[in-house]
């Protein structure tokens, strides 16, 4: 009987109506947090497939474009709803810069027609804003410590994951998805040998390094908060992993960020104990110590004194960096234009320029008379060993860096405009003054500043965040340095992480301060 009157209450309509709407109530006030939660997950782990091609350009619009659209969007109709309350901490200044970067566009477009694209303009300059808009979401998301606590963790679990992924693709059995090469955009999967770098789930090994070194003095924090050893694992697994991507300026941000943390820290043993497994792992994978060996090379420079032209006496392989053009200038290194050398290698230079002086001016030479041409030249053919930077240094020092500074000269207030000096400039700093002026390089130091400046106070203010606090401002420490060589802050992925964990902080800062938690 008893068993009939409980079946007989369940099928109650007003019983199932109230059950409906507490699941709904239940749905609606956890929906944000949870997706929020598979956002953070998402942003990292799902490759970077494309979508839409963008006219003009290698650039294709991917997965993870759409993915923090679909969060904004969600939490916009909650804010709308009265769900969510939006937190205000650097609304001004972000919205500031968001300003000066479309009028940097603007003014570039229609008054100094620098951006000769409008569409491509306007994508870098939205790009800005979608990078930074889901640290708003990020800080208004903070509502208790627990929910920091869930993200920061659901955030550290990934990038293990990431990690993992990273190591296992590098002996080739899972795949890699590329953007860095315009060869590889439309998304195909390649399967990487032993001489390649590991990207992971990234769209390349320079931003994989940049997020790696970021995210890694944030795990050493958490870890010498929670004392949980399963972070020490993610720390040691993220650092083998770096090194698999040979990227020589994130691992100079990251001995500078663990330094600065652990020292900070008075962690000396264990300090001791992170270079001395550094060290090994260098020797180990061998990967990055190869690269930062080849940064400076010493060759035989060959001149053609009648021209002026030069050939570097070096064997191209995949296995090699190649020394670049730009001249260490070392008198001391440099050996006199009487060095003895071998002929051989010096008919062979003058083959080679007999070669492309025929070519620029369209000519097509037999070999007997490429041999004669050589002949005449070999004796003019001067050999001097220098000190070269390799060729991803000279790329930067001969063409990148002086592009920027020649954008920044013709408009020093607001740039030549987003988009105007190509995709990459490969020094955030030198890209910001070159697009967009001192106006808008201001504005994001600043916004970056004053969130390591709050960190700074919420540290002191609330001891038991000091020393997680602590972390994260090695990790931008680690960015900063970064970005002295890469452009971190507008590599998608990186940017999204960076702008998701500056909103958690200052999100878990607004909330002990309005609530004055002890």
């Amino acid at each position: 009987m008893k068993k009939q009157k409980l079946s007989s209450s369940n099928s109650n309509p007003s019983t199932l109506l109230r059950t409906r709407s507490g699941l709904w109530n239940w749905i609606d006030k956890n929906l944000l947090h949870w997706s929020f939660v598979v956002f953070i997950v998402a942003i990292a782990v799902v490759p970077k497939f494309p979508i839409q091609f963008v006219e003009y350009t290698y650039i294709r619009i991917r997965i993870d474009d759409i993915l923090p659209a679909v969060m904004v969007a969600l939490f916009t109709i909650q804010w709308i709803r009265r769900k969510v309350t939006l937190n205000k901490t650097l609304l001004i200044p972000i919205v500031l810069f968001w300003t000066s970067v479309f009028i940097s566009f603007l003014v570039a477009y229609y008054v100094s027609y620098t951006v000769p694209l409008f569409n491509i303009g306007l994508l870098h300059s939205l790009r800005r804003v979608q990078y930074m808009i889901v640290f708003f979401v990020a800080s208004s998301l903070i509502t208790s410590e627990k929910r920091f606590y869930l993200y920061l963790k659901t955030y550290i679990a990934t990038f293990l994951l990431v990690s993992v992924y990273g190591l296992i693709q590098k002996f080739g059995f899972l795949p890699s998805i590329q953007s860095m090469n315009p060869a590889y955009v439309d998304g195909r999967l390649l399967w990487l040998n032993s001489s390649d770098r590991i990207n992971s789930t990234f769209g390349g090994h320079f931003d994989l390094a940049a997020y790696i070194t970021f995210t890694i003095p944030i795990v050493l924090g958490l870890y010498y908060t929670k004392f949980k050893k399963w972070y020490l694992l993610a720390f040691f697994a993220s650092l083998t992993a770096l090194l698999y991507t040979a990227a020589r300026s994130s691992f100079v941000a990251y001995i500078s960020a663990v330094t600065f943390l652990l020292l900070g820290l008075r962690r000396f043993k264990f300090y001791l104990f992170v270079l001395m497994v550094t060290a090994g792992l260098l020797m180990v994978t061998g990967d990055m110590t190869k690269r930062l060996l080849q940064t400076f090379q010493v060759r035989t420079v060959y001149t053609d004194e009648q021209t002026g032209e030069t050939r570097i006496g070096q064997e191209i392989s995949v296995k090699n960096l190649p020394a670049g053009s730009y001249e260490i200038d070392l008198p001391f290194l440099k050996k006199p234009k009487s060095t003895k050398v071998d002929e051989k290698d010096r008919s062979d230079v003058a083959r080679s320029i007999a070669y492309d002086k025929a070519l620029r001016a369209g000519k097509v030479l037999t070999a007997k008379q490429i041999e004669a041409e050589a002949a005449l030249t070999t004796k003019f053919i001067k050999p001097e060993q220098t000190l070269l930077c390799d060729i991803s240094c000279a790329t930067r020092l001969q063409v990148e860096w002086p592009r920027a500074i020649l954008a920044f000269k013709s408009n020093p207030l607001f740039g030549r405009g987003p988009s105007s000096i190509t995709e990459a400039t490969d020094n955030d700093y030198l890209r910001w003054l070159g697009e967009l002026g001192l106006v808008g390089t201001f504005l994001f130091v600043f916004i970056i500043s004053r969130i390591i400046f709050m960190m700074v106070k919420f540290g002191k203010r609330v001891p038991e965040y000091k020393t997680l606090s602590f972390g994260f401002i090695c990790g931008v420490l680690a960015l900063l340095i970064n970005a002295l060589y890469i452009d971190v802050f507008e590599a998608s992925k990186v940017a999204y992480h960076f702008w998701v964990m500056s909103g958690l902080f200052v999100g878990i800062s607004t909330y002990h301060a309005k609530n004055k938690v002890k």
